[in-house]
């Protein structure tokens, strides 16, 4: 179990808004803080609760995303962080495209870079870019066999049942071949697919009991899937709360938990400007001995 585990944080873009000078003075300083990565959450669009009442979602218009795979090409240009989605809504999403941007993201980092794929659970965003809902488990499940082959053939024909290529690929191909497929998710089923088929996971529990019985189900998919479930990544969250002795705790949790990377986030922490959010990665920072 390593003493130290990387530690990054997510870009808190709903709260910072549409200053993409916030993007340039926030990315420049998390390096220099010494933050090993970037995650970026994904909605392409946001429902108008007064046409879908009653509206339940945690995110609707009003709420503000960047779009991650063009985020991350601006990011690449600043800084030498590792990116990560977390997650692309990857059901929603062309197939064929994704593998294209992806590969993108991974050239101009030089291979620092994971695509963490999930669900979703907007229906209103499925229907608006003219996807299938009720399916989007199974969908995903075909995709993620198809990026892994568009990443590393220069000529890929594949007949699924929802997908199809014939004798076509991308170009210029990944350095990585294929790029990490992270996985979320929060049900019996997710835990499942992610021991069967993804490189890590992003749980949405805390360490203790609940964790353990999910990554007991995430371990028990992939031995039968006859993969050695120590070779799964785990990234878990820490959420700022003004405290440095919680991340301290926090950290140390995780890490006997088996996590392999720490993620910091700021959001909701009542912060509203990008200078209140680099004070508290400041205090992360030095409470985690980062730098």
């Amino acid at each position: 179990m390593p003493d130290r585990l990387p530690v990054g944080v997510v870009y808190p873009q709903t709260e910072l808004g549409h200053d993409t000078g916030a993007i340039r003075t926030w990315a420049t300083e998390v390096q220099r803080l010494g933050y090993r990565h970037v995650i970026a959450f994904d909605h392409v669009l946001g429902a108008d609760p007064a046409v879908h009442a009653p509206w339940t979602g945690s995110q609707d218009f009003r709420s503000t995303f960047r779009e991650p795979f063009v985020l991350f090409g601006y990011l690449a240009g600043l800084t030498s962080l590792e990116l990560v989605t977390g997650v692309i809504i990857l059901p929603q999403r062309q197939t064929a495209l994704v593998a294209k941007q992806a590969a993108e993201v991974d050239l101009l980092t030089g291979g620092r870079f994971r695509l963490g794929v999930g669900l979703g659970w907007n229906h209103v965003e499925y229907a608006a870019l003219g996807k299938s809902f009720t399916d989007r488990g199974r969908r995903s499940e075909e995709q993620i066999e198809l990026l892994r082959l568009l990443w590393s053939r220069h000529s890929v024909t594949f007949a699924g049942q929802h997908e199809s290529v014939t004798g076509a690929g991308i170009s210029p191909l990944p350095v990585q071949r294929p790029i990490p497929v992270w996985m979320g998710g929060k049900s019996q089923p997710a835990y499942r697919r992610i021991g069967r088929l993804a490189d890590g996971w992003f749980p949405t529990l805390p360490p203790g009991p609940l964790l353990d019985d999910a990554r007991g189900v995430v371990e028990h998919a992939a031995r039968s899937a006859g993969r050695d479930p120590a070779a799964l990544g785990m990234d878990g969250r820490l959420f700022y709360r003004g405290d440095p002795d919680q991340l301290r705790v926090g950290s140390e949790a995780w890490r006997k938990a088996g996590a392999t990377h720490l993620t910091i986030t700021t959001m909701g922490a009542g912060l509203t400007t990008v200078d209140d959010h680099l004070r508290a990665l400041e205090k992360s920072a030095a409470a985690l001995g980062l730098g």
